[in-house]
This record gives structure tokens, C-alpha cells and sequence, in this order.
């Protein structure tokens, strides 16, 4: 395996990472109600985390 094959690799590893990380926060920005019927476990701090999240995006606006 050449070196410019395990730097690929690398990178669509981390591009796949972020992908599902990106993807994990949407779901638990969604509202409880939303996560339970598309059978997203809820947890309360999820939501509790989501609204913080949310906040503070909003003030550094």
C-alpha cells in the first residue's frame, strides 16, 4: 500500500466521522416528540443538551 493510498484512507475515514457526527447532532437537536417516532433513542439530556446548544448558537449571533 503506497503512502498517498493510507493518506486516502485517512481522510475518508475522518470525512466519514464527521459525516456521522454531523448527522448524531440533527437528531438531537430534533424535539423529544420527533426522536421518539422516528425512534431516535431520547434521552432527557439529549434535549436538554439541544436547547443549550441552541442557545448559545443564538446569543453568538
Amino acid at each position: 500500500m503506497s503512502m498517498l493510498e493510507s493518506l486516502g484512507r485517512y481522510g475518508a475515514a475522518i470525512k466519514n466521522a464527521h459525516d456521522r457526527n454531523k448527522a448524531r447532532r440533527i437528531l438531537n437537536s430534533l424535539p423529544p416528540e420527533i426522536q421518539k417516532d422516528i425512534g431516535w433513542p431520547v434521552s432527557p439530556r439529549s434535549s436538554q443538551k439541544a436547547a443549550l446548544i441552541g442557545t448559545i448558537w443564538s446569543a453568538a449571533r
